[in-house]
C-alpha cells in the first residue's frame, strides 16, 4: 500500500488534463480571444487548485501513515511485553534465547534466558518430535495453557486456559444421567410369599436403595413393584464406580438374611445431552445386563462404549417350561413359513455347537422343511472330527451337512438362517450368510455381549442355562410329534451338554438333567461319547507342557503358557484351563498360547470367586461368569500374558470395560 501510495498516481490524469486543457486554449484564442483568454484564466485556477489539493493530500497522509506506522509499532511492543499471553524463543536444543515480561514473571523467574524449556514442563517435551501437534496443553505449576508451536520461528505462544478447563470439568461432571434400576427376582419369589412377607420386603428393598440414593444424592423413585427409576449426575457416577456399585452387594447379602436372595440389575444412560437419549441408553443398558444374567450395571455412552460392574453370581435360573413352549411354537411357526432352514455355530465348533446344530435340523425335519447344518471340514478339533466321522457313516444325516459355499447358493428369501451357540456377528462360521439371510434366529445360551446380530425375528437367550444343546433339547420336546431322535442325534446333542457341564459339574441346574434324560430315552449312547472324548498320549503330553508353566498371579488365580510358534488347539488350551481348575489353591486359571490360524489365544476358568467374562471382555473376548475366552492378535505370547495381567488387575481394582 505504501509504494503504491508514494508512486503519487493521481498525478498522471492531473498531467493529462493539464495538457488538454493548453491544447484546447490554442483554438479557442484563434476564435475569439476573449474566449480563450478566459478559458485559460478558468482552466489554470482549477488546476492549481487541483495540483495544489493533490500535493497538500499526499503530505498530510504520508504525516497519517507515519503516525500511525509508529503508534502500531508502539502498540505492537506493547502487546509483545505486557499482553497476559507467554510468548517463548528457543534454539534447535530447546534452550529459551526470549521469553516476554509476562513468562518471566509468571515463572516467577528474573530470567528465563538459557533455560531449559523442557526443565519448565515435560509436557513440551511432546514438540520435540517431528510429527508433533502443533497445538497442545501443557501444565505450569498449578496452570493449564494452551500451547500453539511454530517450528519455523522456534516459537511458542502460551495462552492460560485454567479457568476454561475449570468451567467445562464442571460443565461435564454436572451432566445428567438416567439409571433404570429392575429387582431381577422379583416376582418368583413374590409369587410364593403372604402379604406380610412380600410388604416386609419391599420394605427392606425400597429402604436399601432409597438409603443409597440418598447416601450420594441420587434421587430415587420406585415406579412398579420391581422397578425403579435414578436421576444423578457425571460427578456422582464416578463416585459410585470408586465404590463398584456397592448397592449390588448390599440388596444381595441384606435380602439373603431374609432367605430372599435378590438382586438388582442397572442400566445407566450417560455422556448425552439429550434426555430421550439417555432414557434409551438405560434402557439398552438395562437389557444388555439382564442378557448377561443380572445382578450388574452397565453404563452405556452414545459412542457404544460400555462399562459393566458387578456380575458376582452365577444367573439364577428364571426360565420356565411356559417359556420354552412360547419360544418352541414362535421357532415352529416360522420353520413352517420357510422353504429351508440353514443352521450355523461359530468358528472352529465344539461339541455344543454341533450338537445343538444337529437338533435345529431334526426341528426342521419334523415340520417337513429340509435343514442343513453349516460346518468348515477344515476347521476342526479332535474330538469333533471323531463325532463328524460318525456321522459320516450314516449317508441320510452326513448329507445334511454342508460347506459356507453350499450354503450360499442355497439361501433364498425364504430361508431361515438359524445361529446357535453365540451371538456376536465376527464370531459365526461365514458372516456373509448373516447379511444374505432375511430371516434370522439366535439361540444362545452365552452372556450377552455390546456385539450382537441385528434384524432377528426371533432372539432366545438364557445364560444360566448349561449348554445350547439343553436350550434346543427342551425345545424339541414341543414340537410336531413324529419320528424320534437317531441315536446319533441324541448323542451329539447329550455330547454338548456333558462337555459344556464338565460332566455335570458346573452348571448344571435340574433342567439340565432334565434334558439329559430326555435324550437318554432317545437313544443316546454314552458309551459313544466317551469314545468320542477320548484323547491320546501326545495330546496328554502337549497339555502338561503348557501346566508345567504355570505361575500365581495372587491369591488363587493362577497363569500358564505355551511356547511362542506352537500353536495349539482351542479344546486343548480350554482342557488345560479345566485342569488346572482341579489343583489345590486354584480358584481361577488362564492359559494363553498360539492357536492355528496365528491369533493368540486365552481361555479362563473360575470356581465363581472371579469373574472371568469381565476379564476376557477387556481382551476382546467373552463367555460366562466360570468360563470365557478371548483372542488376541499380538506379537508373542509374552505380550499377550502381559495383556491378561493389566485385564486381571484392572477387574480386581474396577468393573469391566469394552
Amino acid at each position: 500500500m505504501g509504494t503504491f501510495f508514494r508512486q503519487r498516481p493521481i498525478r498522471i490524469p492531473l498531467l493529462v488534463l493539464t495538457v488538454i486543457m493548453a491544447a484546447a486554449v490554442v483554438p479557442l484564442t484563434m476564435y475569439r480571444e476573449w474566449a480563450g483568454a478566459l478559458f485559460a484564466v478558468a482552466a489554470a485556477a482549477a488546476l492549481a487548485v487541483a495540483w495544489r489539493t493533490e500535493a497538500k493530500t499526499y503530505t498530510e497522509t504520508e504525516k497519517h501513515i507515519e503516525n500511525l506506522s509508529y503508534r502500531m509499532k508502539k502498540v505492537g511492543e506493547e502487546a509483545l511485553l505486557e499482553m497476559p499471553i507467554g510468548i517463548l524463543l528457543v534454539d534447535d536444543r530447546y534452550t529459551i534465547e526470549w521469553a516476554n515480561p509476562f513468562m518471566t514473571q509468571l515463572l516467577e523467574y528474573d530470567t528465563l534466558i538459557g533455560e531449559e524449556l523442557f526443565g519448565l514442563s515435560e509436557d513440551f517435551r511432546a514438540y520435540a518430535k517431528e510429527d508433533a501437534d502443533p497445538e497442545g496443553v501443557v501444565s505450569l505449576g498449578n496452570r493449564k495453557y494452551k500451547v500453539i508451536h511454530k517450528p519455523e520461528e522456534k516459537l511458542f505462544y502460551l495462552f492460560d486456559i485454567t479457568e476454561q478447563l475449570e468451567i467445562e470439568t464442571l460443565y461435564y461432571a454436572d451432566r445428567t444421567v438416567l439409571g433404570m434400576i429392575l429387582v431381577d427376582n422379583y416376582d418368583e419369589l413374590a409369587s410364593g410369599m403372604d402379604d406380610q412377607t412380600k410388604s416386609r420386603l419391599n420394605s427392606l428393598v425400597t429402604t436399601l436403595v432409597n438409603d443409597w440414593g440418598a447416601e450420594y444424592g441420587i434421587y430415587v423413585k420406585r415406579f412398579s413393584s420391581d422397578r425403579f427409576l435414578a436421576v444423578l449426575n457425571e460427578s456422582i457416577l464416578h463416585e459410585l464406580e470408586k465404590d463398584k456399585f456397592r448397592i449390588l452387594d448390599a440388596i444381595r447379602e441384606e435380602t439373603a438374611r431374609e432367605s430372599s436372595a435378590l438382586t438388582l440389575s442397572v442400566g445407566i444412560g450417560a455422556d448425552s445431552g439429550s434426555l430421550p437419549e439417555l432414557g434409551e441408553l438405560a434402557q439398552s443398558g438395562l437389557d444388555l445386563v439382564l442378557g448377561r444374567g443380572g445382578d450388574q450395571v452397565a453404563i452405556k455412552q452414545p459412542s457404544g462404549r460400555v462399562k459393566f460392574y458387578g456380575g458376582k453370581t452365577n444367573p439364577v435360573e428364571k426360565r420356565t417350561r411356559v417359556r420354552a413352549r412360547v419360544i418352541s411354537h414362535a421357532l415352529r411357526d416360522l420353520i413352517q413359513e420357510s422353504d429351508k432352514v440353514i443352521v450355523m455355530g461359530h468358528k472352529l465348533p465344539d461339541m455344543d455347537a454341533i450338537g445343538a446344530s444337529v437338533g435345529v435340523r431334526r426341528m426342521a425335519q419334523m415340520n417337513n422343511v429340509e435343514g442343513y447344518v453349516v460346518i468348515d471340514f477344515d476347521e476342526l478339533d479332535p474330538s469333533v472330527t471323531r463325532l463328524m466321522d460318525e456321522i459320516r457313516s450314516e449317508p441320510d444325516l452326513f448329507r445334511y451337512f454342508i460347506t459356507p459355499e453350499e450354503a450360499q447358493s442355497l439361501i433364498t428369501e425364504r430361508t431361515l438362517l438359524v445361529i446357535v451357540d453365540t451371538h456376536k456377528p465376527s464370531f459365526v462360521i461365514e458372516e456373509r450368510l448373516l447379511q444374505k439371510a432375511e430371516k434370522t434366529v439366535v439361540i444362545d445360551h452365552h452372556r450377552r455381549g455390546e456385539e450382537f446380530i441385528e434384524d432377528t425375528l426371533l432372539v432366545y437367550m438364557e445364560p444360566y442355562a448349561s449348554s445350547t444343546a439343553e436350550l434346543i433339547t427342551e425345545l424339541l420336546e414341543y414340537q410336531p410329534k413324529g419320528d424320534k431322535l437317531s441315536m446319533l442325534e441324541a448323542t451329539s446333542m447329550l455330547a454338548g451338554i456333558i462337555v459344556d457341564t464338565k460332566s455335570f459339574t458346573l452348571r448344571t441346574g435340574s433342567r439340565t438333567f432334565e434334558a439329559a434324560s430326555y435324550l437318554r430315552s432317545n437313544g443316546a449312547d454314552t458309551v459313544l461319547i466317551q469314545r468320542l472324548m477320548r484323547e491320546d498320549i501326545g495330546t496328554y503330553l502337549e497339555r502338561a507342557d503348557i501346566i508345567r508353566t504355570v505361575e500365581f498371579f495372587g491369591e488363587g488365580i493362577v497363569i500358564a503358557h505355551g511356547n511362542d510358534g506352537e500353536p495349539h488347539s482351542p479344546v486343548l488350551i480350554a482342557q488345560a484351563a479345566d485342569t488346572l481348575l482341579t489343583m489345590k489353591g486354584v480358584n481361577a486359571s488362564f492359559v494363553v498360547a498360539d492357536r492355528p490360524e496365528g491369533r493368540v489365544g486365552v481361555s479362563a476358568r473360575s470356581l465363581g470367586d472371579l469373574n472371568v467374562q469381565v476379564i476376557t471382555e477387556r481382551l476382546g473376548g467373552g463367555g460366562h461368569l466360570t468360563n470365557a475366552a478371548a483372542q488376541l492378535e499380538v506379537g508373542s505370547i509374552g505380550e499377550a500374558i502381559g495383556r491378561l495381567k493389566e485385564a486381571i488387575q484392572e477387574s480386581l481394582e474396577g468393573g469391566s470395560e469394552q
